[in-house]
């Protein structure tokens, strides 16, 4: 894993933002022997951020009863739909989501799509991002490829981030989320933040 260097500065808390992506009851609960462990390491990794004065964004996979939002032609929305969740789920409470911490309800696996996340960030002059998720081959990977064709500043922190396939998991962390994010440690991550 790439530790921070003199290539990736020193993070600027007031242009710097966790994004921390899909992290909610319905997910948790389909990977119930890793989810204590996520928990723990998002945890603190949420409250270092909050130390040191970077905005924690929340971001949900979310659907009204029914399904309306999912067209019949995506075929990620269908399986979505088959599984009848995140209709009404929340932020896992381990997590401590803070009022003024912003929730970002998103429809497809790109927290960016569709939502005005960059336009909330824009407008706060955040231009560096720490993100998180679960899974790594969905909502990970389709936001951190917008977030760099976006010209954000990424890092990924790995500890904080899940996948049920692990040969792909490890993949992306060494292929298309290298070449796009600095990828971190948990212990990387909060030595960026302290």
């Amino acid at each position: 894993m790439n530790a921070p260097s003199a290539q990736s500065p020193a993070i600027v808390p007031a242009r710097t933002a966790l994004i921390v992506m899909h992290y909610q009851t319905d997910i948790l609960g389909l990977f119930p022997s890793v989810a204590p462990a996520l928990l723990a390491n998002t945890r603190k990794l949420c409250d270092a951020a909050r130390a040191r004065g970077v905005g924690v964004y929340f971001a949900n996979l979310r659907f009204s009863p029914g399904y309306p939002e999912v067209s019949p032609l995506n075929r990620n929305g269908q399986g979505i739909k088959r599984l009848g969740l995140f209709t009404g789920d929340r932020t896992a409470p381990e997590l401590g989501q803070r009022d003024d911490e912003p929730l970002i309800i998103a429809h497809r696996a790109s927290v960016f799509f569709g939502t005005g996340l960059e336009e909330r960030l824009r407008a706060r002059g955040i231009d560096s991002l720490i993100m998180v998720g679960i899974a790594s081959t969905g909502v990970v990977l389709s936001s951190v490829a917008y977030a760099s064709d976006a010209d954000f500043r990424l890092y990924t922190v790995k500890d904080c981030c899940y996948d049920p396939d692990p040969v792909v998991h490890e993949h992306l962390f060494s292929t298309a989320f290298d070449s796009r994010t600095t990828v971190l440690s948990l212990e990387d991550a909060l030595r960026l933040l302290d």
